[in-house]
């Protein structure tokens, strides 16, 4: 019998851990187009007592975050194309014997769009929206959130330990069907942030009850 059966199998396992090297370097860059292109640059929770606050003791969002938007989704805009972002926050319990349990899914959403009869742009939140004579300023009220109420007191309980996220996304699906196409085609038209994890401290827990 011919000994070459061996050679051609020991050569091929050599060769299989470079072909996953390569086909891990050739996925990277996939994943990494959809991530950080919005950043993160501050997020915290606070407790909010005050007489104003209708819905009595709750958790507030203060986030800032960074990105500048691509000239494909700024010509779109002066286009008459609104674009929606959505400001995403996440609330988990721990438990030790099981997956950490979700108790907090909230969504902030801003609507940016620009009107041509006034020559100006405007961003809406909820039923709130504020007119601005250029781009920039718009997206400077964006890209801070201030006093953003996440989740009322009664679901943090004192015994129990918590980890909290946020993130910023462009909302694709809110965009016109030919627009959907270039979101998953370009990169201009991919706009998000990363998980960022926002810090629960024990006080904070301690606070709300």
């Amino acid at each position: 019998m011919k000994p070459i059966i061996a050679p051609k199998l020991g050569a091929a396992l050599l060769a299989w851990p470079l072909w996953l090297a390569i086909a891990a370097f050739l996925a990277a860059p996939s994943s990494a187009v959809a991530d950080e292109r919005i950043g993160v640059m501050a997020a915290a929770l606070e407790p909010a007592r005050d007489a104003g606050n209708t819905s009595g003791d709750a958790l507030l969002l203060n986030a800032t975050f960074e990105f500048e938007m691509p000239q494909a989704l700024e010509e779109a805009v002066q286009k008459g194309i609104a674009l929606y972002f959505n400001i995403e926050f996440e609330l988990f319990r721990k438990r030790w014997y099981w997956f950490d349990r979700k108790v907090v899914s909230s969504t902030l959403t801003y609507r940016l769009s620009y009107s041509p009869l006034t020559r100006q742009y405007r961003l809406a939140r909820g039923g709130l929206s504020q007119s601005f004579e250029s781009l920039d300023e718009a997206l400077a009220l964006l890209k801070s959130v201030r006093n953003w109420k996440v989740a009322d007191k009664s679901v943090l309980i004192s015994r129990d330990e918590y980890d909290a996220q946020v993130r910023m996304r462009l909302d694709v699906t809110q965009l016109p069907k030919p627009f959907q196409v270039n979101a998953i085609t370009s990169r201009e038209w991919t706009l998000a942030s990363d998980w960022r994890q926002v810090p629960v401290t024990a006080e904070l827990v301690r606070s709300q009850n």
